[in-house]
């Protein structure tokens, strides 16, 4: 089930297009470096996330979360997936785009290949950044609630993962362990091979911390909720804060108003309703009837498609093409 998807980065490329027209020669270049790293970001994030909602959008075992950025305690993590299964494992993965690909030396160092240097460059450790990622998510998760067995608070695992592009080419060493560096399309292959080989003393333990789908969607819709999108003024970022029509970019928040229209039963017309999800998804479930009426979603954009949040008793319908989020309904 998709709890997130990607924040839009169209406004942060429409912004770096605007400077490049009015930017200084010795200023154009730089903004052409950071459309460029943005551009490959995107697809790369795309890419791994087409892979991983081609095989996990419909399971309700797996909660997934595309494009989180934590702020806690003064440690920011830009996390670009995460998998929730309901053994209370999370997956955080980081997805890197290499065009030319990378060597991994034995003592851990990353390259990356200059195709205009024609040589390895060396690079921040994609490995290290992900352990990083994974210490502000600890720290994310300790604030929310959490459930419990035998009166015991259930611990989570985090399994960490560099995803590169299945075009890439990967050199790796001999002795240093890349286990933890796959292709975006063998994700699927190493989770299942993860949950299936645990050792017995494992599998009860995992059993014993099985959470249901709700309280999945709980603990990853509290996550989502921990979402602080990245504003950038690029004009200041590259010294142009003279520049006409400077522009701040902003990932549009989650609007609070209420919905436009009230909902009704389709067997009774009563009001008395309150979203459940179910086999199929989320439906309205009438108190008065005990009737079900279907959800109905719709971005006003052709070929878009809505989906609905979970946030304790409100429901927010989302469109990840538009960048939209608006009340959609509250639970009684």
């Amino acid at each position: 089930m998709i709890l997130k998807q990607a924040d839009t980065k169209e406004l942060q490329i429409e912004e770096l297009e605007r400077l490049m027209a009015i930017a200084p020669a010795e200023t154009r270049g730089k903004l052409e470096q950071e459309l460029r790293m943005l551009r490959a970001g995107q697809k790369g994030e795309a890419e791994a996330a087409y892979l991983i909602d081609f095989d996990l959008k419909d399971s309700e075992r797996t909660a997934i979360i595309h494009d989180l950025r934590l702020e806690i305690n003064g440690r920011v993590a830009q996390i670009d997936h995460l998998l929730i299964h309901r053994t209370l494992k999370f997956f955080v993965l980081e997805t890197k785009h290499f065009h030319a690909g990378i060597k991994i030396e034995e003592d851990g160092q990353f390259l990356q290949w200059n195709s205009f240097k024609k040589t390895f460059e060396g690079m921040p450790s994609p490995l290290a950044q992900n352990e990083r990622h994974v210490a502000v998510l600890k720290d994310a998760v300790a604030e929310i609630a959490w459930p419990t067995r035998m009166g015991l608070k259930l611990s989570p695992t985090y399994e960490p993962f560099v995803l590169v592009s299945s075009r890439a080419r990967v050199d790796r060493p001999k002795k240093f362990d890349t286990s933890r560096v796959i292709k975006s399309e063998e994700l699927g292959k190493t989770i299942d091979k993860l949950l299936g080989s645990l050792g017995v003393l494992d599998t009860f333990g995992a059993l014993a911390k099985l959470v249901s789908t709700e309280t999945l969607m709980d603990i990853g819709n509290a996550i989502v909720a921990k979402h602080r999108p990245i504003q950038i003024d690029y004009a200041a970022k590259f010294g142009l804060k003279n520049a006409p029509d400077k522009t701040v970019i902003t990932v549009p928040q989650v609007e609070t108003k209420a919905p436009e229209s009230a909902i009704q039963c389709r067997n009774c017309g009563s009001g008395q309703l309150s979203i459940q999800y179910g086999k199929y998804g989320y439906y309205f479930k009438c108190s008065a009837c005990d009737g079900n009426t279907p959800v109905k979603l719709g971005c006003c954009s052709e070929g878009h498609r809505e989906r609905l949040r979970k946030d304790g008793r409100q429901f927010f319908r989302e469109c990840g093409e538009c960048g939209t989020s608006s009340l959609y309904f509250t639970n009684p």
